[in-house]
């Protein structure tokens, strides 16, 4: 009888985990419930890459899709520009949250996240890939985030 009880208690504990939403999930779902289509922000990719002193690169989303890109001197960014393949994945909320979800579940070995506590969205993001390696790591920060409409 004791071992029915324990083993009840274990089910109920585990079932209990399942139905709670991680971090991720649930600063996922505030971003959505927010419903901001029109934003602009500031974003800061900060690796040992050759772009590093692009940063932070001022972004406007409108529907979902990127409606313009400058770097720190004030110059437009556009898809054709040799670095804008490293910069897409993180250029509207919805993508960083994808690149997040694919980190979180296991392509990275450590990852810190800090969420906006009105809308959800990651505003400091630290991703490192191996643990033992040098130079693999990469800092996300997003900031000023301003609604438009």
């Amino acid at each position: 009888m004791k071992k029915l009880l324990v083993l009840t208690l274990v089910f109920i504990l585990a079932a209990c985990s399942v139905a709670t939403p991680s971090e991720y999930d649930q600063n996922l779902k505030n971003w959505g419930d927010a419903n901001l289509t029109h934003y602009r922000f500031k974003l800061s990719l900060i690796c040992f890459c050759v772009f590093t002193d692009q940063m932070p690169l001022t972004v406007e989303v409108e529907d979902g899709e990127v409606v313009s890109v400058t770097n720190q001197a004030g110059e437009t960014v556009v898809p054709s520009d040799d670095l804008y393949q490293y910069y897409e994945p993180y250029l509207t909320v919805d993508r960083l949250f994808a690149e997040l979800g694919v980190v979180l579940s296991g392509e990275a070995e450590e990852v810190l996240v800090t969420y906006d506590s009105t809308y959800g969205y990651p505003v400091d993001v630290t991703i490192d890939y191996i643990k033992e390696a040098i130079d693999d790591e990469l800092y996300i920060q997003i900031s000023d985030l301003e609604v438009l409409k």
